[in-house]
C-alpha cells in the first residue's frame, strides 16, 4: 500500500477500474462492482434539454450558478424536506468534490482539524491532507451498524479537539443511514462543542428503510453538500451543489470565482431539468433495491461477513475474514482470476480495512448475478 510522506494514498477504486479496463482491452469481460456509478444514463428529458442547448454559445454563468437551477433546488428542499431555503444561499459546484474544497476553505483556517468517520470515503482523507488540513478519525463498527453517535463525537473531541465534522448519511462504503433522532444527536453535539458540521448528502434519495433526513431540517448552521451524480445518474457531468449559512456564502462565492469560476453551463442546464425527473430516478432506485437484496443474500451464502444490508446508497461492505487478511491482494486476485472488480477496504479504512471489501450494486441485475457466480467459482478454487 503506497502512502506518500504527507499521507496521500491512491484512490484504489479508480486503480481497480483502470486495471479492469486494461483487462477488457485484452478481450476479457469484467463485472464492475468497484465504483459507485449508476449503470443507467440520465433521464431522457435531460439529454433532450442538453441537445437543444448545445448549438447555443455556452459561456460562464454566475459563480453561484444559474438562477433557474438554484431556484429549482430551493423548491427541492421545500418539496422533499419541508424546508424553506433562500436560493441566494445555494451554490452550484463541479460535483461534490469541488463542494468539499470550497467548504473546507470557506469555513476553516489553514491547519484546522476536521473529524471524519472511519471507514469513510477515501477522498475525504486525501483532500483534507492535500489541502493542508488535519484529520481526526472516529471509528465506527459493524457491531453498531456503522452508525456514528454524539457520545463518540464528544469522546473523540475530548481526546483531541477538532474544528469541524464531515459526516455522510447514507454513507460510503457501509450504506449506513441515521434516523432523524440520531442526526439530531450528532448535530446537537457539534453545536455544544463549537464544531462546524458539514453534511454530505450525496446519497440522499437512495434510501431503503426511511426517507433521508437533511441537516437543514434541524439546523441552518450546517454546510450541506449534495450532487446529481448518484440519485440522478449524472456522475460524468460533474455537477453538484452546496447550501451554506449566510455567514459563509459570500466567502464561498469568492472562492468559487477564483478556483472554478462556475460549474459547467451545460451540466447546470441538465441538472435543472433532472430535478423534475424524480420518477425516472425512482425507477433506477427500484433496481438498486433488487440488486441490494440479491447481492446481500449472495455474499452471505458465499461466506462473506455481513450482518445486514445497508439502509442507503448502493454498497455492500463485506468482511472477508474467512478468505483473506489482505483486501488489496484479495481484490486483485478476484479481478485477475475471476473478472470481478471490487474495491479493497483499505481504500476506506487504513487501519482495519484489510478485513473488508466494498461491492457496488449500482449496475445491472445481470452483472450482480454474474459476479456472484464468478465469485463462487473463485472461492471454491481457494480464492
Amino acid at each position: 500500500m503506497t502512502i506518500s510522506a504527507d499521507g496521500l494514498m491512491p484512490f484504489f477504486a479508480m486503480d481497480i477500474l483502470k486495471r479492469a479496463k486494461a483487462l477488457e482491452s485484452q478481450g476479457r469481460t469484467v463485472c464492475h462492482l468497484e465504483i459507485g456509478e449508476p449503470g443507467a444514463p440520465p433521464a431522457p428529458r435531460v439529454i433532450e434539454a442538453v441537445a437543444k442547448a448545445l448549438p447555443q454559445p455556452q459561456g460562464y454563468t454566475n459563480a453561484k450558478g444559474l438562477t433557474e437551477l438554484r431556484e429549482g433546488l430551493a423548491r427541492y428542499y421545500d418539496d422533499q424536506h419541508g424546508v424553506s431555503v433562500d436560493p441566494d444561499l445555494v451554490l452550484a459546484t463541479m460535483g461534490s468534490s469541488a463542494g468539499f474544497i470550497l467548504a473546507f476553505h470557506a469555513a476553516f483556517k489553514p491547519g484546522a482539524r476536521i473529524a471524519i468517520t472511519r471507514p469513510g470515503y477515501p477522498a475525504y482523507v486525501n483532500t483534507l491532507l492535500g489541502l493542508g488540513f488535519g484529520i481526526a478519525e472516529i471509528p465506527v463498527t459493524a457491531a453498531d451498524n456503522w452508525v456514528l453517535t454524539g457520545a463518540q463525537i464528544a469522546a473523540a473531541h475530548a481526546r483531541q479537539p477538532f474544528d469541524g465534522l464531515l459526516f455522510a448519511s447514507p454513507a460510503n462504503p457501509t450504506g449506513a443511514a441515521v434516523s432523524r433522532d440520531q442526526l439530531n444527536d450528532i448535530i446537537s453535539t457539534c453545536q455544544r462543542l463549537g464544531v462546524t458540521f458539514i453534511s454530505d448528502e450525496i446519497y440522499h434519495g437512495l434510501d431503503y428503510s426511511a426517507p433521508s433526513v437533511s441537516a437543514l431540517e434541524l439546523t441552518r448552521d450546517a454546510i450541506v453538500i449534495n450532487s446529481f451524480s448518484k440519485y440522478y445518474c449524472m456522475t460524468g457531468w460533474r455537477i453538484g451543489w452546496m447550501v451554506l449559512p449566510e455567514t459563509l456564502i459570500r466567502r464561498a462565492e469568492i472562492l468559487q470565482q477564483n478556483l472554478f469560476i462556475s460549474a459547467p453551463t451545460l451540466s447546470q442546464i441538465a441538472a435543472t431539468v433532472a430535478l423534475g425527473e424524480r420518477h425516472y430516478a425512482e425507477e433506477q432506485k427500484a433496481g438498486y433495491a433488487r440488486n441490494r437484496r440479491i447481492l446481500g443474500q449472495g455474499l452471505r451464502q458465499l461466506g462473506f461477513d455481513m450482518s445486514a444490508d445497508g439502509n442507503g446508497a448502493f454498497y455492500a461492505y463485506a468482511g472477508i475474514g474467512r478468505f483473506s487478511n489482505d483486501s488489496m491482494d484479495f481484490c486483485l486476485s478476484m479481478l485477475d482470476r475471476a473478472g470481478v472488480a471490487a474495491t479493497p477496504g483499505v481504500d476506506f479504512d487504513r487501519t482495519d480495512g484489510n478485513s473488508f471489501v466494498r461491492f457496488s450494486y449500482a449496475g445491472t441485475q445481470r452483472s450482480i448475478e454474474e459476479a456472484l457466480e464468478r465469485m463462487r467459482s473463485f472461492l471454491k478454487d481457494g480464492g
